[in-house]
C-alpha cells in the first residue's frame, strides 16, 4: 500500500534526516514537506548527517506550500495529535487503529501528518484527518521527538502490512550429529577413567545421563570440539601428575 510521511512546519533540519533514517529502515520513501523553516533543508548538512545514508529518501522528498498539495492522491489521512481537542477524529493508538482499516484503501494510499516540533498540528488539519494517533507513553512525560515519533508510526504501519522477517544477528550454527555425540561421550568417559572419575568397574548411570544431557542441550559441532578438547586436555594433565 502507498504510504506517505507530511512533515508540516518542521523546524529542525536534523528532524528531517532523522526522519527520512526512519522510515528507510521500515522501507517507506514517500516524504513531503509543507513550508519547511529551511528552503534548502533536503540539502542541509545536518539534515544529511541525521539521515544515516538514507539518501534516496531524500532525494525523492518534496517541498510544497500547502497541505492540500501534500495530501494529493492520499485516502485515508492520520494525524499524530498528542493535545486533546474538543472536536475531531477519534483518537486511538496506531497499532488499534490500524486493525480498523480495510485493506486495500482504493486508488489512494495513506498518509501520515506530523505537525511542527514546537506547536504540534494545527486544529484545522488535524479535523481533516480519519483519526488522531496517539502513541501511548508515560502521562508524566508524553514529549517524543518528532523523528522518534515517525519512527513509532512507521514501524506499527510495516507491521500492520504485514512486517519483514527478523535476520539472524549471528551466523546460525550446525547441531551435532549422533555419531558425532557418540565419539565425544567415548572420549569424555576414557577421560573420566583417567582421571578417577568415573570407576569403569562401577560405571552406574553416568554415561547414560551424560548422553541425555547433550541430547537435551542439542550440542552444535563447535560445542562437541570444545568438550573433546576439554577431554583431551584432562586426560593429558592425568598422565602428567602420574
Amino acid at each position: 500500500m502507498h504510504t506517505r510521511f507530511i512533515l508540516i512546519d518542521t523546524s529542525h533540519a536534523g528532524n528531517v534526516g532523522a526522519t527520512a533514517r526512519a522510515m528507510r529502515v521500515m522501507g517507506f520513501d514517500d516524504l513531503v514537506l509543507v513550508a519547511p523553516r529551511w528552503a534548502n533543508v533536503l540539502r542541509r548538512e545536518e539534515t544529511i548527517q541525521r539521515a544515516s545514508g538514507a539518501l534516496d529518501v531524500l532525494e525523492k522528498a518534496r517541498i510544497v506550500a500547502t497541505l492540500d498539495e501534500a495530501m494529493e492522491g492520499m485516502t485515508h489521512l492520520c494525524a499524530t495529535a498528542m493535545t486533546p481537542r474538543d472536536f475531531g477524529p477519534p483518537t486511538r493508538s496506531p497499532r488499534a487503529h490500524f486493525e480498523t482499516i480495510p485493506e486495500p484503501l482504493g486508488a489512494g494510499g495513506m498518509a501520515f501528518l506530523f505537525g511542527s516540533e514546537r506547536f504540534g498540528m494545527k486544529n484545522e488539519d488535524v479535523y481533516r484527518c480519519h483519526a488522531a494517533l496517539s502513541i501511548p507513553t508515560d502521562p508524566r512525560f508524553g514529549s517524543l521527538n518528532l523523528a522518534s515519533a515517525v519512527q513509532v508510526v512507521a514501524y506499527e504501519w510495516r507491521l500492520a502490512l504485514g512486517g519483514f522477517a527478523v535476520q539472524e544477528a549471528t551466523t546460525p550454527s550446525t547441531q551435532a550429529d549422533a555419531a558425532q555425540v557418540a565419539g565425544l561421550l567415548q572420549h569424555l568417559e576414557a577421560s573420566l577413567v583417567e582421571i578417577g572419575f568415573l570407576d569403569p568397574a562401577a560405571p552406574k548411570k553416568l554415561m547414560p545421563r551424560l548422553n541425555q544431557l547433550f541430547n537435551r542441550a542439542g550440542l552444535s559441532e563447535e560445542e562437541v570440539h570444545i568438550l573433546r578438547g576439554m577431554a583431551k586436555a584432562m586426560a593429558q594433565s592425568a598422565k602428567g601428575k602420574s
